[in-house]
């Protein structure tokens, strides 16, 4: 039902559409600490201004190919940048890889240091996000099963609609261990999982063919790339992508 009322709600967006001067961001649940650096720095430094709805990241490529009036579009991996480029959503000139983006591994409790830790009778639940449409939920999958221990772990699995979501299950003590975006967890005694565990996360970003504000939106994209932007990216646990 959480999917349904998501999807309505970005098609009935003209109605409270950005004003005039400020593009919409569609962007990866993982970017949501950043929401307001990210907001204020960009406006310091351009005429716009930025407002970002957040999810996962295949909910939002969903909203995009029913219409959804967004401007830009931030992505937790390239396969939906892809889909949707393909379909003629967004500007090819205009993709560009942001970040790199890092699994965290983190028990409020403490006692987790490690993925094979969550096999521990004292750890009960384990939230990931659905890996059918939120790449960091698709990496901790992928960790799990590269590391032997999906199978062993399946009972103990609670999925959240994405990482924002996951992040809030073990803020909350209803699971007893999260795998989320890095970005949630940084700061508070988490364990990064280790690259080779999982496919990289290449957080990938592009203007909409539709956008009716497009130099704003490119814009936004080069700040996110330029230095500025990457310092508040840095500062939040994402890393330059590869050159």
């Amino acid at each position: 039902m959480s999917s349904i009322f998501f999807l309505l709600f970005a098609l009935i967006l003209p109605a409270t559409r950005a004003r005039a001067g400020e593009i919409l961001a569609a962007a990866a649940a993982g970017l949501a600490p950043l929401k307001d650096d990210l907001a204020s720095q960009f406006q310091s430094v351009s005429a716009h201004r930025v407002r970002f709805v957040f999810g996962a990241s295949g909910l939002l490529a969903r909203q995009i190919a029913n219409g959804a009036r967004y401007d830009v579009y931030l992505s937790a991996n390239e396969p939906y940048v892809a889909q949707l480029l393909e379909a003629g959503h967004l500007l090819r000139e205009t993709v560009r890889v942001y970040a790199l983006g890092r699994l965290g591994l983190w028990a409020p409790g403490g006692g987790v240091r490690s993925l094979e830790d969550l096999t521990s009778p004292a750890v009960r639940r384990v939230a990931i996000a659905n890996p059918a449409h939120a790449p960091y939920g698709l990496a901790a999958r992928q960790a799990l099963e590269r590391q032997g221990l999906w199978e062993r772990l399946k009972a103990k699995i609670v999925l959240g609609e994405d990482g924002r979501q996951v992040f809030r299950y073990a803020e909350s003590r209803d699971v007893d261990a999260a795998l989320t975006a890095w970005t949630f967890v940084a700061h508070r005694g988490a364990r990064l999982v280790p690259m080779r565990r999982h496919d990289a996360i290449r957080l990938t970003g592009a203007v909409l063919s539709r956008s009716p504000h497009r130099q704003a939106a490119e814009e936004f994209l080069e700040f996110l790339t330029g230095d500025e932007g990457r310092q508040v990216l840095k500062r939040y646990g994402l890393f330059p992508p590869e050159d």
